[in-house]
């Protein structure tokens, strides 16, 4: 049994969750259109201003993070970012059935975007009940309402 918790981020995460992301991350940036360090991490310190980070752990160990912002209207899934190493193991499943969770205690459907180079997250989410809600130039929508089993 995996012993997957997460903890509030803090200040001393943010390279930290940005090395996660990047190496996560960056071959499906690359594959969309290129990865430029300067522009990702402005981008980073902005979201890591803004948004609520959890550090995901395993066994006391940070390997991942998430990102969800609770709306009235649904939840949505910002980043789950688990490092490379880690992958595959079911920590991710993990993490997400605790956001399914909590969006079915609160009647809310989740909703979030993957980068159409990024199959795999595609996949695993539809694995997880999401359905495409739509699309952009670069991204599929997806949402999982609350009533799903």
């Amino acid at each position: 049994m995996l012993d997957v918790n997460l903890r509030q981020a803090t200040d001393a995460d943010s390279e930290f969750a940005y090395q996660t992301k990047k190496a996560a991350f960056r071959t499906y940036v690359e594959a969309a259109g290129g990865w430029d360090e300067t522009e990702q991490r402005q981008l980073h310190r902005r979201r890591f201003a803004e948004q609520e980070f959890q550090v995901v752990q395993v066994s006391g160990e940070d390997v991942g993070v998430l990102v969800v912002a609770r709306r009235l209207d649904c939840m949505k899934v910002n980043q789950l970012f688990i490092l490379p190493d880690y992958q595959g193991r079911g920590i991710g499943e993990a993490v997400m059935k605790g956001v399914i969770a909590d969006a079915k205690g609160h009647g809310l459907p989740i909703r979030l975007r993957v980068l159409d180079t990024n199959t795999r997250a595609a996949a695993f989410y539809r694995r997880l009940g999401f359905e495409e809600t739509g699309r952009t130039d670069t991204h599929a929508m997806m949402e999982r309402l609350p009533h799903q089993a």
